[in-house]
């Protein structure tokens, strides 16, 4: 099964892509047939895998039906295609962590910005904003080197938003470390790059740093704060 959408290009011609729809499950009511229902999977998954789940569970008199959604490119994975009922293209990503989960983060950024992780392969993620508590920078000795080789790599590297919190105080991964981070992202073309101290704080965040933080995502990103 197919369908078709049609978009205007430049000149005012309209272009027309067709989408092929996966394979559909169907789970068939193990009792009395009362109910259907169909369920959609996520972003990036196809129908067996909640067909799967969706026949463990106890209710016998459904009956299951699970499409998998087209194959197409999706921009906040960087047009990378993959399953989708439609492209969140108004959606922004970001990524954020404390500790080793912010220097899972920096890591992250370094990938978007190089467009590929350390072994090679392709990153397919577009990153609006990477924030870091508390952590460090992996790699950051080779990092400079790398983005110099290639031009979208440094323009990427100046326009990524990334915010670095860190406490004078902290005993688990030393302040140094942060700054260090701070520096070796600076010298690497990292514009757009703020790192913010915290007097006395230790390995934890406190009220302060968490609303350092919401304002900056909502400075940066352009949220207009709406609760619906």
């Amino acid at each position: 099964m197919s369908y078709n959408t049609s978009a205007v290009g430049s000149g005012s011609r309209n272009t027309t892509r067709t989408f092929e729809f996966g394979r559909t499950h169907v789970v068939r009511p193990k009792g009395k047939h009362q109910t259907t229902i169909v369920w959609l999977h996520g972003l990036g998954d196809k129908g067996s895998s909640w067909s799967q789940i969706l026949e463990t569970l106890p209710l016998p008199n459904i009956k299951w039906i699970c499409p998998t959604a087209p194959t197409r490119p999706v921009a906040i994975f960087g047009g990378f295609p993959c399953t989708a009922w439609f492209d969140p293209a108004d959606i922004k990503l970001g990524v954020g962590g404390f500790s080793m989960g912010a220097a899972t983060a920096l890591y992250s950024a370094t990938c978007h910005i190089l467009g590929q992780y350390g072994n090679g392969n392709l990153y397919p993620v577009n990153l609006s904003a990477v924030v870091g508590l508390s952590g460090w920078l992996p790699c950051s000795r080779t990092l400079r080197s790398q983005i110099e080789r290639s031009e979208e790599a440094a323009r990427r590297a100046a326009s990524l938003p990334i915010l670095l919190c860190h406490g004078s105080g902290d005993d688990v991964v030393a302040h140094k470390h942060g700054e260090k981070s701070a520096q070796a992202l600076s010298s690497a073309g990292f514009r757009n790059l703020t790192f913010r101290s915290y007097n006395g704080l230790g390995h934890y965040t406190i009220p302060e740093e968490m609303d350092e933080v919401c304002n900056w995502l909502t400075t940066r990103l352009g949220l207009d704060g709406s609760w619906s």
